[in-house]
């Protein structure tokens, strides 16, 4: 088996696994925070990065695109433009992080829930946070430039008819 052989072989395979769990995650944050909005929109408050007009659009809508984008690459359905999205969104998560980081803010970062300013003698775990959302930004990127897997409805709706001899 040749070097251009095992990689056809194993990058579909890790397109899959990187689909799956970059998918999984993001139904797992959208699930987390959708049933309690004013949480999610208190998380995007926290961060002081916003207009409170633009706070009130990202709070609330964030749930709802997360588990979107986390059906769409479960399903394998526009992998590309879903990972490109996802690389999007983890940068500007990376951006918020490390922002609050660097500015002192003490906010839990309602990834997956609550969010908003931390109780007295609780510490941030910005450090863990970015380490996590650097992994999944390097999981999206993965997917922008190899979105095939196995699976996949996009493998399904891009057959080409069989041409029969």
């Amino acid at each position: 088996m040749t070097a251009l052989d095992t990689r056809a072989t194993v990058l579909p395979w890790l397109s899959t696994l990187a689909r799956l769990v970059l998918g999984g995650v993001w139904i797992a944050a959208g699930v987390t925070k959708i049933t309690d909005l004013d949480a999610s929109i208190r998380a995007v408050r926290a961060y002081a990065l916003l207009p409170e007009s633009v706070v009130q659009i990202v709070g609330p809508g964030l749930p709802p695109a997360e588990i979107l984008l986390g059906l769409l690459l479960v399903v394998g359905l526009g992998v590309r433009a879903t990972a490109v999205i996802s690389t999007v969104l983890m940068a500007a998560f990376i951006v918020g992080i490390s922002s609050a980081w660097i500015r002192g803010l003490q906010i839990d970062c309602g990834c997956f829930g609550s969010g908003g300013l931390l109780a007295a003698g609780q510490k941030p775990t910005y450090g863990w946070e970015l380490a996590r959302d650097g992994g999944l930004l390097v999981l999206a990127l993965f997917l922008v430039r190899w979105p095939v897997g196995h699976w996949a409805l996009d493998a399904v709706l891009n057959r080409e008819p069989r041409k029969d001899s």
